[in-house]
């Protein structure tokens, strides 16, 4: 759903339990979130379904302003993690996507994952979309800022999934490149997974890895260490 749509009576409003009553809450607010990016607590309003029987979960019932939630949504955070989250929920529901945005920030990173179903539209054809997206996502979080941070963008763990996959192709080019003493090219690939390859055979001292051609088609070498007697 865009901001300029107007929503549905049953796309505001949803009912949700948990063992107690900021349980419930946070369950409501993560179904209406992949409805409505960008949406806080304040835009939601909360009716207590059931809060009495503590053998019982707790159900609430919540219901968006989609008035306040379009305020909320038109906003460009000045936070750079708030905007991570903004602009990667923008593009999530822009897709038409039911899914959710969850921000973790370190010292030196700040990565979203993207949680829900069918998340293969906004990965694309060996992570082209989502890899645009993530440089898309770190100009502007950090446009006009000094002090930056790495941006990652997952969804449903694809990050870990393909680095994985990289790392079992440079073993089998590695062990290729030994076996018969001579060079091995990889698939073309992007500047970052080429990257993630030569970081993960750079901690080998039998193999050593450059890359050749030009963008889209440069590709990684890897080729045995000569070895001088």
């Amino acid at each position: 759903m865009s901001v300029s749509e107007e929503p549905g009576r049953e796309e505001l409003v949803t009912e949700a339990e948990g063992d107690s009553l900021g349980e419930a809450k946070w369950a409501a607010m993560k179904t209406l979130e992949s409805r409505f990016p960008g949406l806080t607590a304040d835009c939601v309003s909360f009716d207590v379904a059931d809060d009495s029987d503590p053998d019982r979960p707790a159900r609430v019932r919540a219901e968006v302003d989609p008035e306040a939630w379009r305020v909320v949504a038109e906003e460009i955070p000045e936070e750079p993690a708030e905007r991570v989250r903004a602009i990667v929920g923008r593009v999530v529901h822009a897709l038409g996507l039911r899914a959710t945005v969850d921000i973790d920030e370190s010292a030196d990173e700040i990565r979203a994952t993207v949680n829900g179903d069918d998340l293969g539209l906004l990965i694309g054809k060996h992570g082209s979309t989502i890899d645009a997206i993530q440089h898309l996502v770190f100009r502007a979080a950090f446009r006009g800022l000094e002090d930056r941070k790495q941006v990652i963008v997952d969804a449903a763990g694809y990050r870990e999934r393909r680095e994985a996959a990289l790392h079992r192709m440079a073993d089998r080019a590695a062990a290729e490149a030994l076996q018969f003493d001579r060079p091995v090219e990889l698939e073309p690939m992007r500047a970052m997974e080429r990257k993630v390859v030569h970081t993960y055979l750079s901690e080998r001292t039998d193999v050593e890895t450059h890359s050749e051609g030009d963008e889209p088609d440069r590709r990684l070498v890897v080729s045995p260490v000569e070895r001088f007697s």
